[in-house]
């Protein structure tokens, strides 16, 4: 079983939902070998149809106490911009792409995402590139995010978001 996980947090990302359900869509997934989606739709309207056929399976839950699990099952986690929900991917070393909200006006999400791509250890786009990257992103190029650094994830994530001066 290959699976891939979507997480949107604690927050909605009704756009995100919609774009990883969207049939075109769900037929790039398993045309690279996915057999599995689950998607973590939080307070969203937009709430896919669950079903299971012999070649897929699609979950959908709003939230649980723990994405341990599904994060663990993950071969490929896609996730809002939040920083808990990248950092907690990243250590445990599972491959994600970053899907930014072009909504969220004050984008400190971005730049998270952009410092994170720069260092090879995430892909990024918006949902209307995420098909395309999909096909064309090679994920044995990621390098894996080493946790004891979360002291300099901190002081990063405190600059981006405009704690310390």
């Amino acid at each position: 079983m290959k699976c891939v996980f979507v997480t949107v947090g604690t927050t909605s990302f009704d756009d995100l939902v919609a774009c990883v359900s969207a049939r075109d869509n769900l037929q790039v997934i398993k045309s690279l070998g996915y057999n599995r989606l689950i998607l973590q739709i939080g307070r969203g309207m937009v709430v896919p149809e669950p079903f299971s056929t012999e070649s897929f399976t699609l979950d959908v839950y709003r939230y649980k106490d723990s994405l341990k699990e599904d994060l663990q099952k993950a071969d490929l986690v896609i996730s809002h911009a939040g920083a808990g929900s990248c950092l907690e991917t990243l250590e445990k070393g599972k491959p994600i792409v970053v899907v930014i909200n072009e909504k969220l006006m004050n984008n400190h999400q971005l730049e998270l995402a952009k410092q994170l791509h720069k260092g090879g250890h995430l892909f990024y786009c918006t949902c209307s590139t995420l098909p395309g990257l999909l096909q064309s992103m090679d994920l044995s190029t990621l390098k894996c995010y080493l946790p004891g650094q979360p002291e300099k994830f901190s002081a990063f994530l405190d600059k981006v978001v405009g704690l310390q001066k």
